[in-house]
């Protein structure tokens, strides 16, 4: 398989992750991240899964560090910079104004799963799963949706992004010592 068609799979393949993870794990099933991300529901500032990224990156240099620029490591370099991707797009739904149509759309089907029908919508970077597990509501109900929705503004202050910072800065200055 060639170096990009890699990297590109594991793009797409982060969409199914981030269904599997965000539908399935934190709202169909009683999961160690259920109760997690109900902090995000009930605090919309609390956007990033912070204790993620260390292991992530870490993972990340190792595989580089062993495998070099395998197929098999651009396929995780894929489903890494989805990740990526999906916290700041997530970001953005909450924190910003939209810049685009697409990024509207996101945004309003992401509102819909916080405030209207927290079992539809879940795919944040994408509906494709969503459709192809009949969680996406059809146009009336979406168009609905998007009405009980339109008054909310982005959010305002600080997320906590911020931790993601000091959770690397600790984890540095234990190497360094």
């Amino acid at each position: 398989m060639g170096g990009l068609v890699a990297f590109i799979l594991g793009l797409f393949c982060w969409t199914f992750v981030e269904y599997a993870v965000h539908g399935w794990m934190s709202h169909t099933y009683d999961t160690f991240v259920r109760s997690l991300h109900a902090v995000h529901h009930r605090d919309p500032h609390a956007v990033f899964a912070v204790g993620v990224w260390p292991p992530v990156a870490v993972s990340w240099l190792a595989a580089v560090y062993v495998w070099r620029w395998s197929d098999g490591v651009l396929f995780f370099t894929g489903m890494a910079c989805g990740f990526a991707l999906y916290e700041l797009l997530h970001y953005r739904l909450h924190f910003a104004r939209s810049l685009t149509g697409l990024e509207r759309r996101l945004r309003q089907r992401h509102l819909a799963h916080h405030f209207v029908n927290s079992s539809v919508c879940l795919g944040v970077t994408s509906p494709l799963w969503d459709w192809v597990f009949g969680t996406e509501p059809n146009p009336a109900q979406m168009k609905q949706f998007a009405a009980a929705t339109s008054h909310i503004m982005p959010l305002e202050g600080r997320s906590n992004a911020r931790l993601l910072g000091q959770v690397m800065l600790r984890g540095w200055r234990r190497v360094e010592s």
